[in-house]
């Protein structure tokens, strides 16, 4: 659960005093003037209010429906009165959302908010034919990694539901957890998840989804350490009696802000939100990793928090990310499970508090996460009268990549979010190296929102592969701000910059830019310069490189052979193929590199980047209905706030413009476009129940 403590928060019930000590006054009134602001079409998002985590996501076997929880309040749009929405669907793509919240602060036990947690497709006996929710209980505001922990203040409490998730009931064991370890003093305590982890139970991992009736079933929940760690508690749960919580000992021990490098990121002071996972690649290696939401991200010395122009620099120092572990053999007097190996950033953006589940129907772990509002300035998000979305599904897995020679630019040994594995030798030759890292890509189910797109990019087919340079670029129009986008490029080493530019108006002067640096090795979103200075439209940006394999690998040829393909097609540039060619001089010793990969999706005002399968950016894109059309000759306007009942939303999309940048003339283009599908028009998913 995401506590803001500064957000005035208000609760209808006559408890409102003590578990919200300032009424906010903003007012649902008028429900559709405020919600004249373009909302997202394809991104799940509350009817109304303000909604944060995204929680309870599973599968029910006996409807075939999946389920979708979030942290909602639908009675204001601030943070406040924490009730659970719920949202379902036969697909993770089109959402029905009730118009009521499905659980309400309504006991004495959670009268100050039903926090975020998890669900599971039986009763709380472990007997099918219902769903239980186990969700975090709060009875005492405010909660801050910051303050003082009060005990009693969060618990952990059983819903129960025997009609599909219509109505829901209480047992009268609730709370089946009063709080954390009593000799442990905590930052927090809460959003418990269920997980089947056999490392805590010192026995082999089952591969996800076989045997599941025989896999020991762990709660976590997330929290802090005072003054020695972020911490994922560990209990032994009982699968048939839910009631059952018995605690086994921390996750890892890091330490107080702990920042490998900038491949990494910081992992903050307290955790929330966090999920437990095995994931396996093809060839059935595995390796277990944690997802987490990190709080209290340093200020100080951390460039995201403190440089101005990021985005990160006007927001909370709070980041996602995820990180590797492995099971220690013993578990000794301070009661920890496993040891960090390696991690880094789930995203790069705005988005916090992924929350995941297994889907037996695919046999993919899901993950959705929240995308906020918080690049909006108070008054505008309230005249929009809603805050929040959820992001499109992700599937993670792990990510094997084979045969690497090297990085772009950094030493392999000094990326942190990769584990580096030498190769056995076989030939002469450079070293080779096997890399392993958590892949996160879109759910490949969200290609059913394509139906009623125009795949715009076709009249572009017959010119690929085509050459880019400083003074040549390639450009497609759009009609609608709905569309999702995958193109690849071949960066050459003379390359200074190579990305996609979205217009936001016929001259291209308002723009989004995507683009990757190689010699920083960083891949940065600018989005558009605004007169509203009180909107966030600070720049995202995340560390990726490219890696280099031997050429007789299995992904050199693989890479080989798509060049090769598109090549046949490339009548634009005799220069392409002299470039491509001339790596593959000495079949013994060359090397190619993998190609830059962006697979991106535009809704309204959301934008979610994903870059090879393993970088991945959301944020915000809010553009006014009148805007500055300034040249780049001219002088930036003062600052100025928009008043009035003016909206902030994204205006249409104009066109796409792919580019390459270098100060080195060379025979070889800076970049060369192999791709370049796009579906512009792209289907409305989420339908509001009344």
């Amino acid at each position: 659960m995401s506590v803001l403590l500064s957000t005035q928060i208000s609760l209808s019930s006559e408890i409102r005093d003590e578990c919200s000590p300032k009424a906010s006054t903003y007012s649902m009134n008028d429900r559709g003037t405020r919600m004249a602001a373009s909302k997202p079409s394809f991104h799940l998002s509350a009817s109304n209010g303000w909604m944060n985590d995204p929680c309870g996501l599973g599968y029910d076997p006996l409807t075939g429906l999946y389920h979708m929880f979030f942290q909602w309040n639908p009675s204001d749009n601030d943070w406040g009165n924490i009730s659970w929405g719920h949202a379902t669907s036969t697909d993770l793509v089109s959402w029905r959302v009730s118009s009521t919240p499905a659980l309400t602060p309504s006991t004495e036990y959670d009268r100050c908010g039903v926090f975020t947690g998890c669900l599971q497709a039986t009763d709380p006996l472990g007997n099918p034919g219902a769903l239980t929710a186990i969700y975090t209980s709060v009875r005492h505001l405010p909660l801050h990694y910051t303050l003082p922990y009060t005990l009693g203040c969060e618990s952990l409490s059983l819903a129960v539901s025997k009609n599909g998730g219509r109505t829901w009931e209480r047992p009268d064991c609730n709370p089946v957890l009063d709080g954390p370890p009593e000799h442990l003093s905590v930052t927090g305590w809460r959003d418990p998840h269920l997980t089947t982890w056999p490392a805590a139970q010192q026995t082999n991992p089952v591969g996800q989804g076989q045997d599941q009736d025989k896999k020991p079933v762990n709660g976590i929940v997330a929290g802090g350490v005072v003054g020695r760690t972020p911490a994922i508690f560990v209990y032994q749960v009982n699968p048939k009696d839910l009631q059952q919580w018995t605690y086994t000992g921390l996750l890892v021990d890091i330490g107080l802000n702990f920042h490998p490098s900038r491949w990494s990121g910081d992992f903050g002071v307290n955790w929330e939100v966090s999920n437990l996972v095995t994931l396996t690649n093809d060839a059935g290696d595995y390796r277990e990793f944690a997802i987490m939401g990190a709080e209290g991200c340093l200020r100080a010395n951390k460039t995201l928090w403190t440089t101005p122009g990021t985005a990160q620099h006007k927001r909370q120092p709070r980041s996602q990310l995820w990180m590797c572990i492995n099971r220690r053999a013993e578990i000794g007097h301070d009661e920890l499970l496993a040891n960090y190996q390696f991690g880094g950033h789930f995203d790069h953006g705005c988005l916090y508090a992924a929350n995941s589940f297994w889907d037996p129907v695919t046999s993919r772990r899901v993950v959705y996460g929240w995308i906020t509002e918080e690049d909006l300035p108070d008054e505008a998000r309230h005249r929009q009268g809603w805050s929040g979305v959820i992001s499109i599904p992700r599937v993670v897995e792990l990510r094997t990549i084979r045969g690497v020679v090297k990085a772009r630019s950094s030493e392999l040994s000094s990326i942190s979010s990769v584990e580096l594995v030498p190769d056995e030798r076989s030939s002469a030759g450079p070293r080779t190296y096997t890399i392993h890292t958590l892949g996160i890509k879109p759910d490949p189910r969200m290609t059913l929102i394509r139906k009623p797109a125009a795949k715009v990019s076709d009249t572009l087919v017959h010119r690929l592969p085509t050459a880019l340079r400083n003074s040549s670029s390639e450009s497609l129009a759009l009609k609608s701000s709905r569309w999702e986008i995958k193109a690849e490029f071949k960066v050459n080493a003379s390359c200074d910059r190579v990305g996609i530019e979205i217009a936001h108006q016929s001259d291209h002067i308002l723009k989004t830019t995507l683009c990757w640096a190689p010699s920083s090795e960083t891949f940065t979103i600018h989005r558009p310069t605004l007169k509203d200075q009180t909107i966030n439209h600070g720049h995202e940006s995340a560390p990726h490189t490219l890696f280099s394999f031997k050429n007789n690998s299995h992904n050199r040829n693989r890479n080989r052979n798509e060049i090769d393909d598109r090549s046949k097609h490339n009548t634009q540039d005799s220069k392409t193929d002299i470039c491509t060619e001339s790596q593959a001089k000495d079949e013994d010793t060359a090397e190619v590199e993998e190609t830059l990969q962006i697979h991106a999706f535009y809704d309204s005002s959301v934008l979610e980047v994903f870059v090879n399968d393993r970088t991945v950016i959301s944020t915000r894109i809010y553009t006014h209905h009148s805007h500055p059309s300034l040249s780049q000759s001219e002088p930036q306007p003062q600052p100025q706030s928009q008043t009035g009942s003016q909206a902030f939303s994204s205006e249409q999309c104009h066109g796409l413009r792919f580019f390459a940048e270098s100060t080195v003339e060379d025979e070889c283009p800076p970049a060369v476009l192999l791709k370049a599908d796009v579906w512009d028009g792209l289907d409305e998913t989420i339908r509001f129940l009344i």
